[in-house]
């Protein structure tokens, strides 16, 4: 099932009602997400990323704008009758009931034509916990499970349903590091396995990117970038969209382009063509500067933190934005780290530049 979002638009009115400010928390949203993909709104919070979720499943009205589910307009319609699959952070589960009867929950409020018998029901709640490897716990109450547990059956009640659009808003959020990289493994499984169109709402890069078909960067309502995810990682539209993505983050300095030279402090680093004489952002991936004798972009070494396959060299430099910089290097590569400085040399395809005044990013080509 696709999803097509046209103009979408949520204006929320001034909490103090003497000022006339609204919020705009979701501004001219359009995006067509493909029948079957899994795609993840990404962004810091207070984005819009939860608002344009909540729209999409009924729970909020657009100010303006449409919502297709296929062909069908749904922006009117109630959220029991989009067919939606919900799932939230805090897995909101009914503490006096079952697993079991958890996950059969929304069919026994099913009428009509849908209304299933009891044992439909039992077979549908063992297939959804089946598909989320919780099926011989279908006895136990959710305070005897963990959370991982807890969460795989709040997953299991919203596929129960057999939805036509899976909806996770930030799921993994209350899960430890080892369980939220279990659980987002399985999220993937489970959705490649039915094929159901899933939107996937965090603020975790790494968690959107290693797992969706489709990004979509946002700020502040508004949309930065929308593509793969890796296609988004190397090619970034603009300064905000660099420094969001990637884990160590970008490094960024401040720079010139002079005579066709991109210049940090008064090192020539990078010879381009295509720009003209301007203050620039220079933005350098971490695994783009790798340590040589010669190195033509000098910093002051602060230390050498080897963490098993990789190490991190960490050093500083006065026309850096963030109190270091880092260069990831494999662990073989050795670096004095009693040397006072370290010089690098830098990759091109890792290598950025950015309007200063509008933070968008600058295209050249390396001489």
């Amino acid at each position: 099932m696709k999803v097509v979002l046209e103009n979408l638009t949520k204006i929320f009115p001034s909490r103090d009602k003497k000022s006339q400010n609204q919020v705009v928390a979701v501004s001219d949203f359009s995006f067509e997400i493909p029948d079957g993909q899994l795609v993840g709104l990404l962004g810091p919070s207070g984005c819009g990323k939860s608002t344009t979720l909540y729209m999409i499943s009924g729970l909020q009205k657009p100010t303006s704008g449409k919502i297709y589910f296929g062909d069908d307009d749904v922006t009117e319609l109630s959220t029991e009758n989009r067919g939606i699959g919900l799932v939230f952070q805090n897995y909101a589960l009914y503490p006096h009931m079952t697993v079991q009867q958890n996950i059969m929950f929304p069919l026994q409020n099913l009428k009509g034509k849908d209304k299933l018998s009891k044992q439909q029901m039992l077979d549908r709640a063992y297939e959804a916990a089946k598909l989320v490897q919780i099926d011989e716990l279908m006895d136990r109450k959710p305070s005897e499970l963990s959370g991982g547990q807890q969460q795989r059956v709040a997953i299991a009640r919203a596929l129960v349903k057999m939805p036509r659009v899976l909806l996770l808003d930030e799921p993994l959020s209350n899960l430890d590091a080892r369980l939220r990289l279990q659980t987002r493994e399985e999220i993937r499984r489970i959705q490649k396995e039915t094929g159901i169109t899933t939107v996937f709402v965090t603020h975790d890069q790494e968690e959107a990117m290693s797992i969706s078909d489709i990004i979509v960067v946002m700020k502040q309502g508004v949309v930065q970038q929308i593509g793969k995810p890796q296609s988004v990682y190397d090619d970034p539209a603009n300064l905000f969209v660099a420094k969001f993505l990637g884990t160590p983050p970008i490094n960024v300095l401040e720079g010139k382009v002079l005579g066709g030279k991109v210049y940090i402090g008064d090192q020539a680093v990078m010879s381009v063509s295509g720009v003209e004489d301007m203050d620039v952002y220079v933005g350098i991936r971490p695994e783009g500067i790798e340590p040589a004798p010669d190195g033509v972009f000098e910093c002051k070494l602060s230390n050498v933190e080897v963490m098993g396959r990789d190490a991190s060299v960490v050093s500083t430099h006065a026309a850096a934005l963030s109190p270091v910089i880092r260069a990831i290097i494999s662990s073989d590569i050795r670096v004095d780290a009693a040397a006072e400085t370290v010089k690098y040399n830098i990759k091109p395809h890792k290598f950025f530049l950015f309007n200063k005044e509008t933070e968008e990013r600058i295209c050249f080509e390396v001489k």
